[in-house]
C-alpha cells in the first residue's frame, strides 16, 4: 500500500530540488551585488578620511569628521537598507551592526573634536 504522505515518483523530487538550487543561485547573485555598492561607498568614505588625516596634522580633524561621518551613515544604511541589499555592511544582527557602526563613527567624531 503506498504512503500518501510521500510522492509516488522521484521525479517529484528532483524538480524540487532544482527549483531550490536555482532560486538559490539567484539569490547570491543578488546579494553580491545588490549588496557590494553600499559597502563600496563606506570604504571609499573611510578612505578618503584617512587620506585627508594622513596629509598632516592641520588636517587630521577633516579627516576624522570624514571617517567619523562615514562610519555614522553606515549606520544608516544598515537600519534603512533592506537584507537583500545591505550585503557586506551586515555581520551580526541589524541591533548590533547599527550599535557597532555608531559607537565607531561617533568615537572617531569624538576623535575629531579633540584633535587640534
Amino acid at each position: 500500500m503506498p504512503n500518501p504522505s510521500r510522492p509516488a515518483h522521484s521525479s517529484h523530487r528532483a524538480k524540487t530540488s532544482i527549483k531550490t538550487k536555482t532560486t538559490a543561485k539567484a539569490d547570491a547573485k543578488a546579494a553580491t551585488t545588490g549588496g557590494l555598492f553600499p559597502y563600496l561607498i563606506i570604504m571609499a568614505g573611510v578612505a578618503v578620511g584617512l587620506f585627508v588625516a594622513g596629509q598632516g596634522s592641520t588636517y587630521a580633524s577633516r579627516g576624522a569628521y570624514i571617517s567619523g561621518g562615514t562610519l555614522l551613515l553606515a549606520a544608516l544604511a544598515r537600519l534603512v537598507l533592506p537584507q537583500r541589499r545591505v550585503g557586506l555592511l551586515a555581520s551580526r544582527s541589524k541591533v548590533i551592526d547599527v550599535l557597532a557602526f555608531s559607537v565607531l563613527g561617533g568615537g572617531v567624531l569624538a576623535l575629531g573634536l579633540l584633535l587640534p
